[in-house]
């Protein structure tokens, strides 16, 4: 069933940009603007804040020309700062430029911290940030020594009085998630048994989906090379004591890879719908991947969606960092997978399928207020996703008439 509550903080964050005048196409607005001021000031909206084009019946669009726009309107959909119960315990700041930081902070939006994820343009606050960070107000995780604001890899300026704790971002990919998934451990209050590896050397598009299994689970993501398994990797695994390792797209492993893992836990291909071989088609294609992750399930690992009733998330495979900004949807109200689109125009055919496939449907005996429902939440403009392809999507997660079943109709008939 759909979320109201997410649902009403959406409304009033795009009634809040509208009533500024801050919808606009661009996030990150002009350096004259980036100014740190206190964070308990409401201050002036950046010109480039907001959501960008409209909502349907089934779907809600967040962000706007950018990732960092992306980030802040999912943020603020989540967060709207204007209760206590609505104010995240800390935010995570992380460079755009650094993909494997981004990523591997998507755990960081899992219970029990729940972090939204920020953008920094380098060591600059973008408009859409300092805004998003002053509205949500943290209160400070009490995990974290009080901490509002998690640094990871940017020493951007933050407002007057906030908390921090920063995460040193190495130099090496691998390093940088072992330092997230150490920070990952103290919120936790201790070592998690399940972890989500991906190779970091792989295309990003083919990475994405983990950043919401990551922080719908709680499993921290640990990056890899293709062809070996970094030294801090393999530490980092060792510490852990033989956890399930899961593996993203797995098709792109290589078996030596495998090899080396295969004695720090027990490896599973997320792949199919239970971890079965998984065919190139699957792992090869980003939006097949995507649906074969949202697919998967391991025991209680896993979404293992293959039925309506569903919170889905919609991104471009041209905008990576958007999977990290859209982490919050998949840790709070209706929890959705990750989905990809590999064009802004329209919907691919194997995501219409699947869609297809998990379409909510009413009969006379269980009408649709009876009934579950499918919601789309859209990430970005209409560059990243289009208005027809908004529409298509729109279409497809409609419930809709369908005929009983044999065992449907004898209890109509009996009763």
């Amino acid at each position: 069933m759909r979320a109201p509550t997410l649902r009403l903080i959406a409304a009033l964050a795009l009634a809040g940009a509208l009533s500024a005048g801050i919808l606009s196409g661009c996030g990150k607005g002009s350096a004259s603007q980036r100014t740190a001021t206190s964070a308990g000031e409401p201050g002036a909206a950046p010109a480039a804040q907001g959501v960008v084009g409209i909502s349907t019946k089934n779907t809600t669009r967040l962000g706007g020309a950018d990732p960092t726009a992306d980030a802040a309107a999912v943020a603020q959909a989540v967060y709207s700062g204007f209760t206590p119960a609505t104010r995240p315990q800390a935010v995570v700041l992380v460079d755009e430029r650094n993909w494997p930081a981004a990523l591997a902070a998507s755990a960081l939006a899992s219970a029990p911290l729940g972090a939204p994820l920020l953008y920094t343009d380098g060591d600059s606050l973008p408009d859409a940030t300092l805004y998003a960070l002053r509205a949500m107000r943290p209160i400070g995780a009490a995990s974290l020594g009080g901490a509002q604001v998690i640094r990871i890899g940017t020493s951007a300026a933050l407002p007057d009085g906030l908390r921090e704790r920063s995460v040193r971002s190495a130099g090496e990919p691998a390093a940088t998630a072992a330092a997230v998934q150490k920070l990952f451990d103290t919120v936790h209050g201790g070592k998690p048994h399940q972890v989500i590896v991906v190779a970091a050397d792989a295309p990003q598009p083919l990475q994405m989906p983990a950043a919401a299994l990551s922080a719908e689970s709680g499993a921290p993501i640990l990056l890899i090379d293709r062809a070996s398994v970094p030294t801090s990797t393999r530490a980092a695994l060792k510490a852990l004591h033989h956890p399930a390792i899961y593996v993203i797209a797995p098709t792109t492993v290589h078996r030596r890879a495998y090899a080396e893992l295969a004695p720090l836990g027990t490896v599973v291909q997320v792949a199919g719908a239970t971890g079965e071989s998984p065919s190139a088609t699957e792992s090869g294609d980003a939006v097949e991947n995507a649906i074969s992750v949202s697919r998967f399930a391991h025991g209680s690992f896993g979404w293992g969606i293959h039925e309506a009733g569903h919170g889905l998330v919609f991104a471009n495979v041209s905008r990576p960092l958007d999977a990290p900004a859209a982490a919050p949807l998949s840790a709070h109200g209706d929890y959705g997978p990750l989905l990809l689109l590999s064009h802004s125009a329209s919907v691919p055919t194997a995501l219409t399928q699947y869609l297809s496939d998990i379409e909510p449907g009413y009969t006379a005996a269980a009408p649709p207020v009876r009934e579950v429902y499918n919601h789309g939440w859209l990430i970005g403009d209409e560059q990243a996703i289009s208005a027809l392809a908004q529409a298509e999507l729109d279409t497809v997660l409609e419930i809709a008439p369908r005929q009983p079943s044999a065992a449907e109709q004898s209890v109509a008939t009996a009763e």
